[in-house]
């Protein structure tokens, strides 16, 4: 596996094209976008797209996200009526490009296994804002079906050094473009635009709820606010129906109010267990002094959310190098990103306990 360093900002046009070059011949790669790094292959490649499935180890239902850099390629691949059309163009014009997925009704031609979801007849598309991934969309002349790049279930990647630890024992992956650290660390923002006059939120992101209403009106949530449901059949987006973004170690998320009161409840329950590892915020740090501070991260301010979500997947692979046994969780305020903060955190949690 090659691991090449890029600009974020201006990539190497050589190291493009070498990418380019390997998703073309039917190859993987590894690389930054705004929200996580993607495992990319080229999307009307069906044994491209069953080696993704292969090396993460994902489970065949569960749907790929096409990447494009623009609404021309969208209206290529995509079957869309005038009142969608509309939605889609209001959409993009506020949030392409940027960290928002869109399930879209596919146009009867695009076939292969990239586009399974849950009724078959849709496919999920966006148009990634992060310099490197329009790059490699363009060098490789291809659309680009990506999930996260990492083993399927483990927390997501928002470094390069994550994809080298879940994937240097392997060769499925044939080159990383390493682009730093990404800037919202949550997944995208999914939205289901695919049954005419409806609009629902899959899965919440940095994209929120409320900017969302703000731009299209009502919308509905399923699957995709703070609670998870059972889905039954292939989901309509990634995130929605299997375990996610699990450390090693079991996960205790503690919810409440006041903060105080989430952490001694963790505090209790750290001192009775064997090699804890707290995840804790900026204002509640001082109720845990008598606790090991190796085992203890911040997550950060309650009042930056935005800063919260950047950190979260890094801070929970922190404990898999630690080596903990239990870990405990402050849950957030559900507002805002809030909201996906804690889809995440209920999705790698074993269970939820209220104070």
């Amino acid at each position: 596996m090659l691991c090449q360093l890029v600009d974020a900002n201006a990539p190497d046009t050589s190291v493009l094209k070498q990418a380019g070059e390997v998703i073309r011949r039917g190859g993987l790669v590894a690389f930054p976008t705004e929200t996580v790094y993607g495992l990319g292959a080229d999307a009307l490649n069906d044994e491209a797209v069953a080696r993704v499935y292969k090396a993460k180890g994902r489970p065949a239902d569960n749907p790929l996200i096409w990447h494009v850099n623009n609404v021309t390629e969208l209206e290529k691949i995509t079957r869309l009526s005038a009142e969608t059309s509309s939605v889609v163009e209001q959409l993009a014009k506020a949030f392409w490009p940027g960290p928002l997925t869109l399930v879209l009704n596919r146009k009867d031609e695009i076939n292969g296994i990239a586009r399974k979801t849950g009724t078959n007849e849709t496919i999920a598309v966006r148009i990634p804002s992060h310099p490197v991934a329009r790059a490699l969309i363009s060098a490789s002349g291809c659309i680009i079906a990506a999930p996260s790049a990492n083993v399927s279930g483990k927390p997501s990647p928002t470094q390069a050094a994550h994809v080298l630890e879940d994937f240097s024992a392997s060769n499925d992956i044939e080159m990383v473009l390493d682009g730093g650290a990404t800037q919202n660390g949550l997944e995208s923002t999914v939205l289901d635009l695919h049954q005419e006059g409806k609009i629902t939120l899959l899965r919440p992101g940095a994209i929120t709820l409320e900017m969302l209403k703000n731009v299209v009106g009502e919308v509905s949530v399923i699957a995709g606010g703070t609670e998870s449901v059972e889905i039954e059949g292939a989901p309509l987006s990634p995130g929605m129906k299997y375990r996610h973004y699990a450390p090693k170690a079991p996960l205790f998320l503690i919810t409440g109010y006041p903060e105080t009161a989430i952490a001694q409840e963790i505090c209790k329950r750290a001192k009775t267990s064997q090699k804890a590892g707290i995840l804790a915020t900026t204002q509640t740090l001082h109720i845990y002094d008598n606790l090991p501070e190796s085992n203890i991260f911040v997550l950060g301010n309650r009042k930056k959310p935005e800063n919260m979500a950047q950190d979260l997947f890094s801070c929970l692979r922190n404990f898999d190098a630690l080596g903990v046994e239990i870990i405990f969780v402050e849950g957030v305020d559900e507002d805002g990103i809030g909201t996906a903060i804690m889809n995440r955190l209920r999705k790698a949690a074993v269970e939820v306990i209220k104070v």
